[in-house]
């Protein structure tokens, strides 16, 4: 007993509200009510209306009102069984009298047609057309083009969201909110286009029930209860159109909540705060309306009361937001004049090192357009996305970036910005505050109206775009982005490629003294006793520069340690642990595959390239063998790349340190790999020959 009444208190009673409600509602369809329920029921309708229509008003999104298709099918259903219930009372006890349907009947029929029939039969149909015509026509087509668009730009919002993630700007969580959060919005939109169905059909509902009950209250009236036609039009015919009434204006409450909902546009902001503060925003606006309402008021004839109190009244407003901003601006600029002055300057001031300006090793200036992005008194945007970025490059490399540097440049263009790599620029790009930039690529299915530009971190065309246009764009194939997007995609593009340069001495020793708490023995008997901090970080920089993380820093370690003593040289010391990392660079290159498609060098050409490296003639190659090399390889990789593989040559182990080097800069995307960083347990497959008749 004890655990059935524990369980009983546990029980969430919540969970029943809705399956009792939707049997209430259908019992109502076909149990009879005495009237007492049905004024009960009816008043429950038309507070839920006015319940939909305040929260519909103040959500600040469609989809904080998610549930709005379900509650737009239920009250519906609600409606049309209280319009059954009440159709049954009426026929069946309306020769009693005017209140045989209940009070809430009588009364809505009383105050709102009076003693005129006719007029109550007018102002019913009146209420239908706006309801059936106007609000529910406006709003189901508005939830059918929402819904369309919304799918169609489905897909490029796909891509902003992958690539946000891809640049470290979002975190998989975030990702797979923004995710979720597409998902919901086609589907209320095409949820809602659906409900709106249903307002439709109880319109059209209501009009041919009020038909039956007028035609079926005469019948019983004259041939069951032996009235008079006339008494028998008058009674029913009241209590028909107070039925009408009574089911309608909820209804038109309803329409009026899905029209607002759906045709709210994105703002953070309720539709109070959006109308009052876009409509009565500017002073001039209300002059000039407070001006046309005069002239109108003075022309003779016309309701001068009227049009001159609501111009007056429309004058004082504008002149009260006018004197307002006024005094906001007179306190800012008396607080800024009371502001104590900076020190001045003696002529007799020594200089001193604090005149040194020391070179930022990351910076990033902005003109004065592009201000808001970094400010953060404005909530810039562009400050979140370089810690994201930053927090990526951490979690990607294996240590530390140092921190991004920002000033505005006033010498610069105004919506430019630069990136500087130890006071250097290595990027610059523009980008426009309140625009979108819409890349392509390469799949688009039609062009767009904008400013031609470039994408600065990929290189793809791309079109600058007014914010209006982004659904069209992101409907057409575009990837769109903003400009905090923009800069923040190409500042992780440039940290990635020059990663080696960021890592300094005061990096590797974050790194060591990360290290040493997970593993203090290893770190006490090795660094700086055996491997110099010096020598670390030539080995790190040039694994960075391959493109390959140090994350494994305790397999690094241990891999100098064995091998710094027989060798000083860079180059063998980082061969010796690419071959000790041989899993990871694998991993890197053709995660998950066993069978490793590579291209190889032809033999003849390997043979003179050996050569040329034991000769140790400047360490260089002979300048037309460099140039046939460079331009066989760069078609090779090419031809792999069309055929949908990644560009990696293998080579001996004493060739890749030199071949590394040569093709870094002009085929970033080529790796190059030896015959000792493949692992035992992969194969290889040869796909290209660089120097063979393939590519001559």
């Amino acid at each position: 007993m004890a655990t059935l009444t524990e369980q009983l208190r546990r029980f969430n009673y919540t969970r029943l509200a809705g399956p009792i409600l939707i049997l209430l509602i259908l019992t109502m369809m076909v149990l009879p009510l005495p009237s007492v329920v049905l004024d009960i029921f009816f008043t429950f309708n038309i507070a839920v209306s006015i319940i939909v229509l305040l929260v519909g008003i103040n959500v600040r999104q469609p989809l904080d009102f998610s549930a709005f298709p379900a509650v737009l099918l239920i009250t519906t259903l609600l409606r049309l069984s209280l319009n059954v219930a009440s159709s049954r009372v009426i026929l069946l006890e309306g020769h009693t009298g005017p209140d045989a349907a209940g009070a809430v009947i009588e009364s809505f029929a009383h105050f709102l047609i009076g003693d005129n029939i006719a007029i109550g039969i007018v102002v019913f149909i009146i209420l239908t057309i706006i309801n059936f015509v106007v609000i529910t026509k406006g709003a189901g087509r508005i939830a059918e083009v929402s819904a369309r668009f919304t799918l169609d730009a489905m897909p490029g919002k796909q891509m902003a969201i992958d690539a946000d993630l891809n640049a470290g700007l979002i975190g998989e969580d975030e990702a797979r909110r923004r995710r979720s959060v597409i998902t919901e919005e086609a589907n209320f939109f095409g949820a809602m286009d659906g409900a709106s169905k249903f307002v439709r059909g109880d319109a059209m509902a209501g009009i041919m029930i009020i038909l039956i009950n007028i035609v079926g209250g005469l019948i019983v009236g004259v041939v069951q209860h032996d009235l008079g036609a006339g008494q028998a039009a008058e009674t029913y015919t009241l209590l028909t159109i107070g039925d009408g009434l009574v089911a309608q204006i909820p209804a038109l409450i309803i329409s009026t909540a899905a029209g607002i909902v759906v045709a709210r546009v994105g703002t953070e902001r309720d539709l109070s705060e959006q109308f009052l503060g876009q409509l009565f925003a500017k002073p001039s606006v209300l002059y000039i309306t407070a001006a046309v309402l005069g002239l109108i008021g003075l022309i003779p004839n016309m309701p001068h009361l009227a049009f001159l109190l609501i111009g007056g009244a429309l004058a004082g407003l504008g002149w009260s937001m006018e004197r307002r901003e006024r005094t906001r601006a007179t306190t800012v600029a008396a607080e800024q004049a009371a502001a104590p002055p900076p020190p001045a300057e003696t002529a007799m001031t020594e200089v001193s090192w604090n005149d040194v300006q020391p070179v930022d090793l990351l910076g990033l200036e902005v003109g004065y357009r592009l201000i808001p992005l970094v400010d953060r008194t404005q909530d810039g945007e562009l400050l979140r996305r370089i810690r994201g970025i930053r927090k990526k490059i951490a979690q990607d490399l294996g240590f530390l970036v140092p921190p991004v540097h920002i000033r505005d440049n006033l010498e610069i263009r105004p919506n430019q910005y630069r990136i500087l790599l130890k006071g250097v620029e290595v990027g610059q790009g523009e980008a426009f505050v309140g625009q979108f930039l819409a890349i392509n690529p390469g799949n688009v299915s039609g062009e767009l109206p904008g400013q031609p530009t470039t994408d600065p971190a990929f290189g793809l065309p791309a079109v600058w775009i007014d914010a209006a246009r982004r659904e069209e764009a992101q409907t057409l194939g575009y990837t769109v982005v903003d400009a905090s997007t923009v800069v923040a995609t190409h500042l992780s593009n440039l940290l990635q490629t020059h990663a080696a340069e960021l890592l300094g001495r005061e990096e590797v020793q974050a790194l060591i003294d990360h290290q040493a708490k997970e593993s203090p023995k290893l770190i006490e008997d090795l660094v700086p006793k055996v491997i110099p901090v010096g020598t670390l970080q030539k080995v790190l920089q040039q694994l960075l520069a391959e493109g390959i993380h140090i994350r494994d820093f305790r397999t690094i370690i241990e891999t100098l340690a064995d091998h710094v003593g027989a060798t000083q040289d860079i180059d063998d010391l980082t061969s010796a642990v690419r071959t000790a990392l041989s899993r990871v660079i694998v991993q890197q290159l053709f995660p998950g595959e066993n069978e490793l498609p590579l291209m190889a060098l032809d033999p003849m050409l390997e043979n003179v390239l050996l050569q040329a490296v034991q000769s140790k003639t400047g360490g260089g190659l002979e300048p037309g063998l460099a140039e046939n090399l460079l331009t066989s390889a760069a078609h090779e990789a090419e031809q792999v790349e069309m055929q949908g593989y990644n560009p990696v040559l293998l080579t001996p182990p004493g060739l890749r340190p030199l071949l590394a080097r040569f093709l870094r800069r002009a085929l970033p995307q080529l790796r190059v790999i030896s015959h000792n960083e493949v692992p035992d347990n992969k194969s290889i497959r040869i796909i290209a020959v660089i120097g063979g008749s393939r590519g001559q």
